[in-house]
């Protein structure tokens, strides 16, 4: 909890090794359209080798973390039961 009461969402990154470069992105849950935001950003700065391809691959392993906190939620819920 933050100082404030709030709770404070996960935070989860991204890191990608690319020859001498390593590019970490951080990102709060919830927040991955920012994250994909960053990620075109970074394609336009020209002073790093991050390109398109790298974007496409980051945005994959997002979409993956995706998946896979989606099959959490859904197993969690399992022990609702429906009324008919």
């Amino acid at each position: 909890m933050t100082s404030h009461g709030m709770m404070q969402k996960p935070k989860r990154q991204l890191v990608l090794n690319k020859g001498a470069e390593k590019f970490i992105f951080r990102y709060e849950q919830g927040r991955e359209d920012a994250l994909l935001d960053a990620l075109i950003e970074q394609v336009k700065n020209k002073r790093t080798g991050f390109d398109w391809f790298d974007a496409a691959v980051l945005s994959f392993k997002l979409t993956q973390t995706l998946i896979g906190s989606a099959e959490e939620l859904l197993q969690s819920d399992t022990d609702v039961t429906a009324v008919t």
